[in-house]
């Protein structure tokens, strides 16, 4: 999980995206010569700075995930689209989740960078029968068509970052609070997110109908 490559105090700090080249494969040469001082400052800055958590797609790309997911507050924010694949980072509140929902046609894994919690999956929104404890490094794969929630059960903020293959969410997508993204999805508390269509319309993909018993 902490992996230093370079042992060499002079090494810029691995979460600055999208680094100058480096030189002879061991160093980044603008910065060799300068204080370590300098930029240590430099990219404390950077790291403190909520801008850096934006969508950098559908450019070529490097982030430290592990960091960008520890640092991000809000609880969705886009940081890679492209065409066929969508990187966001997640934060979930204490006892909160991040809400029942499903994606028919699209592919989802998430990591866990901090905290832990609970995974619950079904083929059935009323029928969860798949649950799991997870923690810290843990990966969760979540098939196409299947009903899932992630819920906070510590004492942090559960931190993670989630892939879908392919996109789910608009370009840019930034939702600060649950709410902000129940309200983008057109829902209300409680809502079920469906990818952006209703329950009728993923009824044949999914098996579940409000009518079933």
């Amino acid at each position: 999980m902490y992996f230093f490559p370079y042992n060499n105090p002079y090494y810029q700090y691995p979460y600055y995206v999208n680094a100058p080249p480096m030189n002879n494969y061991t160093r980044h040469s603008e910065y060799w010569d300068k204080p370590a001082e300098l930029y240590e400052n430099r990219f404390e800055t950077v790291r403190q700075n909520n801008n850096i958590l934006r969508d950098y797609g559908p450019n070529p790309f490097v982030v430290n995930i592990n960091e960008a997911s520890k640092q991000n507050n809000t609880y969705r924010t886009a940081l890679w689209t492209g065409p066929h694949l969508q990187v966001t980072v997640m934060s979930i509140n204490v006892g909160d989740d991040i809400g029942l929902e499903i994606h028919p046609e699209v592919d989802q894994f998430l990591r866990i960078e901090q905290g832990q919690g609970i995974v619950q999956m079904g083929k059935r929104k009323d029928n969860l029968d798949f649950e799991r404890r997870v923690a810290d490094d843990f990966a969760i794969m979540v098939p196409a068509g299947t009903w899932h929630n992630v819920t906070n059960t510590g004492t942090i903020p559960l931190k993670l970052y989630s892939i879908y293959a392919p996109p789910n969410h608009p370009h840019g997508t930034v939702h600060v609070t649950k709410a902000d993204a129940i309200a983008a999805e057109g829902g209300s508390q409680g809502h079920t997110s469906i990818s952006g269509r209703t329950q009728e319309e993923w009824v044949p993909y999914t098996g579940f109908s409000e009518n079933k018993d």
